[in-house]
């Protein structure tokens, strides 16, 4: 080798060998608290959760229609969304105004413009299934650790019920919903899992634009380090075994943790490197490139597949009919009624549980799902000036469509378009939604995001445990490589610090 080339060489390990000292605890944190986050996530409290804890609506209690519960309100217009939902025990209106909403009890039309301590305490302890007079109560202007992302800001001041089991409620004193909900088991894994792998400490994440940056630079120089270290490994390693060590043919000049690091580096570098770049992508760092140009085309078809109709236009059947409707019909309670339209004619998606729906027309019977005919019919109509160039029925989740924990719905009405950015949409049958959609611009972050840092790839999902073990042997490999580099860490900082610590101690006894 040139004297270059070698000046080049120990350039690139001096600065691999301190990048190590700098991000090996960190790529053992993010590696150990990966296998956490495989089974549990930070705790929220998701639209699932709410309709899984709401009763089922008492049709008999329904005195209001929709069109004059709205009239209460004096806005004038058409809501953006209108629903019949529970709160706090009695059937209510909830309207939608863009990012606001407005409630009007469904029985007397009364309108709560305040969410007093009683009323949050009895919404908190329902929610729980806790005694109120048990619960522990706090008021809270300022983040904390389960509420200090930026979603929480219009939604304070939260009040905090605490039980002796551990379980904590946080109630909006703006809105009076349940915004948090936590149990001494998912803020343990929360601590061991979401908190340390997204750095999600309330100092520094309170902070959101600081926090984004730490967030992006620490993974972008991480990959720069495993990529160092990949570089070096194909480097010194020799197929031919052309070193010695111990007196025998070896493949790498070194010996003990910095061997293994070598044979680990090559056979987990990669994946360290992939890992920590999708990361990276998880924060958006290059916004311009995932946003691309956008066509509009998929709002135009949600909103030709589903609008807010005029509220009169629900008086030819009652919510109160269609509640009672769904419930001879089915044999289960409706727990929460959406008022809304499908191809411009009215009807209400009743919610039974989660991820069980049923439409009830207003002109017309009950049905599992809206028309999947008519579904593709008005996805044409709207894509236009574009054209469906591929439409089908999909039955079981694929490269673009899939979800480990089952939760996306099956069936659903796939459509392609020839717009330019060749979109690609999921449709869901039972809500005429569109559940999931791609362009040219946003597939590249499928696969360089999703897929590199869940490996959420189809024949693994399907035959699972095999993603689990597939997953779990890779963190273990990143980990082991990250102790080998946290050792060998500690060896550069002893020899570094060392003398100056015995040169310290020395010159402390000559003054004593």
């Amino acid at each position: 080798m040139s004297r270059g080339g070698a000046q080049f060489k120990r350039a690139l390990i001096f600065v691999h060998r301190w990048m190590g000292v700098l991000f090996c605890l960190l790529f053992l944190s993010w590696f150990a608290s990966g296998i956490v986050m495989m089974y549990w996530q930070y705790p929220e409290v998701t639209p699932d959760d709410r309709l899984s804890r709401a009763p089922a609506l008492d049709a008999s209690r329904i005195a209001l229609s929709p069109q004059a519960a709205y009239a209460r309100l004096g806005s004038g217009g058409e809501p953006s969304e209108a629903r019949l939902i529970t709160f706090d025990g009695r059937p209510a209106y909830r309207f939608g105004f863009g990012d606001s909403s407005a409630i009007v009890y469904a029985d007397d039309g009364q309108m709560p413009e305040e969410f007093p301590a009683e009323m949050t305490l009895r919404i908190a302890s329902a929610w729980s299934g806790q005694s109120r007079g048990a619960a522990k109560e706090e008021d809270l202007t300022e983040e904390d650790q389960w509420t200090v992302s930026e979603e929480f800001a219009d939604l304070r001041p939260l009040r905090k019920y605490s039980w002796a089991d551990g379980q904590q409620v946080y109630v909006s004193a703006v809105t009076g919903d349940v915004v948090q909900y936590t149990t001494p088991r998912s803020r343990l894994a929360a601590w061991f899992g979401a908190i340390p792998h997204w750095l999600y400490f309330t100092q520094l994440r309170k902070h959101s634009q600081q926090w984004a940056r730490i967030v992006i630079w620490a993974s972008g120089l991480g990959t720069a380090a495993a990529i160092l270290g990949i570089t070096l490994g194909l480097w010194m390693y020799s197929p031919a075994k052309s070193y010695r060590s111990g007196g025998a043919p070896a493949s790498f000049p070194y010996h003990g943790q910095k061997r293994w690091h070598a044979i680990l580096g090559l056979l987990f570098g990669v994946f360290a490197c992939t890992w920590a770049f999708s990361g990276m992508l998880s924060m958006d760092p290059f916004p311009r490139l995932q946003a691309g140009r956008s066509s509009g085309v998929g709002g135009r078809i949600a909103a030709a597949l589903r609008q807010a109709p005029p509220l009169e236009a629900f008086s030819a059947k009652p919510p109160q009919e269609a509640v009672a409707q769904a419930q001879v019909t089915y044999g289960i309670g409706v727990k929460e009624l959406e008022m809304t339209s499908f191809a411009g004619e009215p009807a209400y998606l009743a919610s039974l549980a989660p991820n069980e729906t049923r439409v009830i027309p207003v002109h017309g019977q009950p049905a599992a799902e809206f028309d999947r005919a008519q579904i593709i019919s008005v996805a044409r109509q709207a894509a236009r000036p574009f054209t469906v160039t591929q439409e089908r029925l999909v039955t079981q989740y694929e490269a673009y469509y899939l979800d480990r924990e089952n939760q996306l719905p099956l069936p659903a009405i796939f459509v392609q378009l020839d717009d330019p950015g060749r979109s690609m949409y999921y449709i869901d049958p039972k809500s005429a939604r569109i559940v999931q959609g791609y362009n040219s611009h946003s597939r590249w972050n499928r696969w360089l995001y999703h897929g590199l840092h869940s490996l959420n790839l189809p024949w693994l999902y399907k035959y699972r445990p095999a993603w689990d073990i597939v997953v779990i042997l890779l963190l273990l490999g990143g980990g082991s490589l990250s102790v080998t580099a946290l050792l060998l860490a500690w060896n550069v900082l002893w020899r570094k610090l060392a003398p100056w610590a015995a040169q310290a101690d020395a010159s402390r006894v000559t003054k004593s």
